[in-house]
């Protein structure tokens, strides 16, 4: 299938709007995707060429976020193997099932995760039930992961929201869930370049526009009013798992 000079125009700019909005809230495919569907890609092909393309969203975004990784080195690398083994997974099961029915919780995840976003941050104390709670955390990653590497969309909001319920400041939430996602983008890519139908050249411009937009993410996020960013994140989610609600259940 080819494509024409509007066309590849199109995916650059949707990757470069996807790479902004995949870096500030993990909502790169609410751009990316559509716009891979519209050039005529059918459903499991636009799936996997945003994947392979969100890598590049990964390498931008990580760069940006450096700052606010600094003294989160050992939470990102607690979280860094589980990101792996469930990217892996999704990848491998979005290969080997229909997608019709892990789809179906998407809107849902969704609704839910735009609720916690936009729920003010407590001050919350250490308890003796540390461990719980980092299990619970490892628990969740692997889990969103794992939706990640079957079907991408959303999976960052799904995880900043998780990060955030640790009590996280949001740019210092944000710039973990740039790194446990872009590993788990990353492994999943792999999967889908070798054995799945990526379509490369819509795929070049896509990932050009998402290194360029989600490189710039990281700064808005360091310099935006928290909360006003928090509650456009979860107005975005929210309008997002209606969409896909629509989508899903019409």
């Amino acid at each position: 299938m080819g494509l024409g000079g509007w066309e590849l125009a199109l995916l650059f700019l949707a990757g470069i709007g996807g790479g902004l909005t995949g870096s500030i809230a993990g909502l790169a495919s609410v751009s990316t995707y559509p716009a891979l569907l519209a050039v005529g890609l059918p459903p499991v092909t636009a799936n996997v060429t945003n994947t392979v393309a969100l890598v590049f969203n990964g390498v931008g975004s990580v760069w940006g976020s450096l700052p606010e990784l600094a003294g989160q080195r050992a939470t990102v690398l607690r979280l860094v193997p589980l990101a792996a083994v469930g990217g892996v997974a999704g990848a491998v099961l979005l290969l080997s099932i229909p997608p019709s029915g892990f789809e179906n919780v998407v809107p849902a995840l969704l609704a839910a995760s735009a609720v916690i976003i936009a729920l003010p941050r407590r001050t919350r104390v250490e308890v003796a039930s540390s461990r719980t709670r980092v299990a619970w955390t490892g628990a969740a990653v692997l889990a969103i992961c794992v939706y990640g590497g079957f079907f991408g969309a959303a999976a960052g909001v799904l995880l900043l929201a998780l990060l955030l319920g640790s009590a996280a400041s949001l740019p210092r939430a944000n710039a973990a869930k740039n790194v446990i996602l872009g590993v788990s983008n990353g492994v999943a890519a792999v999967v889908f370049a070798f054995f799945a139908p990526v379509h490369w050249l819509a795929m070049v411009p896509m990932a050009l526009g998402c290194l360029l937009g989600s490189r710039l993410g990281p700064i808005v996020v360091r310099h935006a009013p928290a909360t006003a960013l928090r509650i456009l994140i979860a107005l975005g989610a929210l309008a997002l798992a209606i969409d896909l609600g629509l989508q899903t259940y019409r």
